[in-house]
């Protein structure tokens, strides 16, 4: 094993006061008056990674991936338990990390590539390639200081990188730059991956780690909840994301504000209003291009004639998508008395990824009279991540087919 983790735990301790300055800090330091906390960020880790391997580390914010990649590249040493790593690493942890900003790129790409581990023989050798993949020949010989976030990620990552190493650890890194420097990245690291490399890659893309890693660990609070093939990890975290955000909304669904949310003569009771998938399975997450059905009830107090049941949906920002109702679809009911349902069907959801609320409303056919609405109660979110749109930009998806013709 190239990597191997037995019980490792690192322990976090932290005041749990803010001290104002170094001098106050001592004084109570030597007094014994500081309180700590102790936060575990990673407890009894096993972990074993073969040469060769893409291996993914996914998790939610604050679960102990990057505290895990610097066990592994030896920037923390473990509270508890032993680890082994055998070959060079090259860990892509923060770019540009030990940068003088004073300094030129130049000098910045011998001190940055020292601390790395390489020799002088190293980056002399190295140094045009470097300057040339970070696209800055015509900036290299001025201060780091004045460059943008992006030439400064540019310069680290070509550094990092320049020399091949038997370990590549990367975290949530493949982002940076513009899009051709992202593209030129990636296909770095998928070289060292072909040439047998092995990677640790801590990404928040979940497809990212389907397509490159073979195997993966899913972390929280610092423990390994699920570990194994890389798809079926990634299935079960989403599973538990999918909970959790349903959980979410519903917390969401429960809040009160000062505004009203219910209003009318109630002459139309409405309630029991929920959101069913095409397999007749209740609800509150889906993609662009799904079916959605929403039903509710409704109880009439008394005998109503020609009653117009409608819905709306508005993005979380406010702005309204849509209000359909009975009576522009010329679906007549002619009389309600006592209890019954109502349900209104999307063949195709067109909105495009966010987080979106119904709203349901009874009224009288002539306008005149609210019996009852319920304004934005009911949150849906809808996501594109595998789904079958794969569009971004604007608010819906219109479903169209594009076509080709060749004229001569």
């Amino acid at each position: 094993m190239l990597i191997q983790l037995s019980g490792v735990s690192v322990r976090y301790r932290v005041p749990q006061e803010r001290i104002p300055s170094l001098k106050e800090y001592a004084i109570r330091w030597i007094k014994g008056q500081i309180n700590y906390q102790e936060l575990w960020a990673l407890r009894n880790i096993d972990l074993e990674i073969r040469r060769g391997e893409v291996f993914g580390i996914i998790g939610p914010n604050g679960a102990g991936k990057s505290t895990l990649l610097k066990v592994v590249s030896r920037v923390l040493r473990p509270t508890q338990g032993n680890l082994r790593v055998r070959g060079r690493i090259s860990p892509l942890l923060e770019l540009g990390a030990g940068f003088d900003p004073e300094l030129t790129g130049r000098e910045n790409i011998y001190l940055n590539g020292a601390i790395l581990g390489y020799s002088l023989t190293e980056i002399n050798a190295s140094f045009e390639q470097i300057v040339e993949f970070a696209g800055l020949r015509e900036f290299i010989d001025a201060p780091v200081r004045t460059y943008s976030s992006g030439m400064y990620a540019r310069l680290g990552f070509s550094v990092a990188t320049a020399r091949r190493p038997d370990i590549l650890i990367v975290d949530e890194i493949l982002g940076v730059g513009d899009a051709e420097f992202q593209t030129k990245s990636f296909e770095r690291i998928q070289q060292f991956q072909g040439e047998g490399t092995t990677i640790l890659l801590v990404s928040h893309s979940l497809d990212q780690v389907k397509e490159m890693c073979s195997r993966a660990i899913w972390l929280d609070r610092g423990e390994i909840l699920a570990s194994g093939a890389a798809d079926s990890v990634v299935d079960l975290y989403l599973q538990h994301m999918t909970q959790v955000e349903k959980d979410r909304l519903r917390e969401v669904a429960k809040q009160t504000t000062d505004t009203p949310k219910i209003w009318g003569s109630r002459k139309i009771r409405l309630s029991n209003i929920t959101l069913y998938n095409q397999d007749g399975q209740e609800q509150t997450i889906f993609h662009t291009g799904d079916s959605l059905l929403l039903q509710m009830d409704y109880d009439a107090r008394e005998e109503i004639q020609n009653p117009v049941f409608g819905v709306a949906i508005h993005r979380q920002d406010g702005t309204h998508i849509t209000g359909p109702n009975t009576a522009l679809a010329n679906f007549e009911i002619p009389v309600v008395l006592g209890k019954g349902k109502i349900t209104y069907r999307i063949s195709y959801l067109p909105v495009l990824e966010g987080l979106y609320y119904f709203s349901v409303a009874a009224v009288k056919h002539d306008d005149t009279e609210m019996y009852e609405y319920h304004d934005r109660l009911y949150p849906f979110r809808v996501i594109n991540r595998e789904g079958p749109v794969q569009e971004i930009y604007g608010l819906v998806s219109l479903a169209g087919e594009w076509s080709h013709q060749k004229i001569n």
